[in-house]
């Protein structure tokens, strides 16, 4: 199994920036892909960012590309997400996930707000 801790969220006011990270534990060597989905107050939860384990190949959702930038260091087992330009529409609870093929495991999420 990998446990999944998220912290940084807080809230900002538009045009600001936060960094989420994420600290994995567990089976953190038999991760294949980490990334970033977020849920906002009803609707359904949508990727915003993922990042492969062992070569970094990244991949965005249209609405964060040029904002966000995902990273992580293996050696410290850790994902991090960079939001700059924040605007309210990314209010939001963001989760972190690491796929260990076939489980997804997913963290308890921390909140992002957005002031307008």
């Amino acid at each position: 199994q990998v446990q999944l801790v998220e912290s940084g969220g807080g809230l900002v006011q538009a045009g600001g920036s936060l960094k989420l990270a994420c600290a994995a534990s567990g089976r953190t060597s038999s991760i294949y892909r980490m990334g970033w989905y977020r849920q906002a107050p009803g609707r359904e939860r949508e990727f915003v960012a993922s990042i492969t384990w062992s070569g970094g190949v990244t991949s965005y959702a249209d609405s964060v590309k040029g904002r966000f930038t995902i990273s992580r260091d293996n050696a410290k087992n850790t994902l991090s997400l960079q939001m700059n330009s924040l605007k309210p529409e990314d209010t939001a609870v963001y989760y972190c996930s690491a796929r260990v093929i076939p489980t997804n495991y997913w963290g308890q999420g921390t909140q992002v707000t957005v002031s307008s």
